[in-house]
């Protein structure tokens, strides 16, 4: 009875909920948190069966959309900077990294739900890494981790509370893998490859 209750409403919320739909040149401003949630799989230490553990992070993110027509878009994602803690498997935390991952996306939008609008979208991403800092076993050490570019898959829903103001929520996958060098000798490659799940306030103009 309770799941009956729910549906009907979310339903009714739907159909009486205004038709408000993105036109070709309108631009869709999103504010909000993601969490980065990486692969448990992270790759190994080179020559070695010691794994690679990189931690989850969370921060501000900030993405730019510019409707095509009434369907197609483009979509820039911006965030402040992600901090990941990175492990080895035995040893625990030896360093850190932060990281910030700009995203160009095409997407596509459904419009006829009225004020609940899916969209899915696929791109490229850069993922810029900086700030490395070492501790544990190795303090004192420099570790270097090369910049990354990989696909990015999307799914999404905004609803629209009125012509102008929107709720967002979306999830993400990211292939981010870096090469990781330790005081100049190469020591493998790490795999993050991120689900990153967001929620949003937006702002159509």
């Amino acid at each position: 009875m309770r799941r009956s209750t729910i549906l009907a409403a979310v339903i009714t919320l739907a159909a009486f909920s205004a038709p408000v739909s993105a036109d070709a040149g309108d631009w869709l401003v999103r504010v909000g948190a993601s969490y980065v949630d990486p692969d448990s799989d992270n790759g190994k230490v080179s020559g070695t069966t010691t794994e690679f553990k990189v931690d989850s992070a969370a921060s501000l993110t900030f993405d730019l959309t510019y409707m095509l027509d009434d369907n197609f878009a483009i979509e820039l994602l911006a965030a402040w900077p992600f901090e990941h803690d990175i492990a080895l498997q035995g040893v625990g935390d030896v360093g850190s990294t932060k990281q910030l991952p700009p995203t160009l996306s095409l997407q596509y939008h459904w419009t006829r739900w009225g004020a609940i609008k899916p969209y899915v979208g696929v791109g490229v991403n850069y993922t810029y890494f900086f700030d490395q800092d070492t501790k544990g076993a190795l303090a004192g050490s420099n570790l270097d981790l090369d910049d990354s570019w990989g696909l990015a898959g999307q799914i999404g829903v905004d609803y629209s509370f009125n012509e102008n103001w929107f709720a967002n929520v979306n999830v993400r996958y990211i292939r981010i893998e870096t090469d990781a060098e330790l005081d100049g000798a190469d020591i493998g490659n790490v795999k993050i490859d991120p689900w990153v799940f967001g929620a949003n306030v937006g702002y159509r103009f």
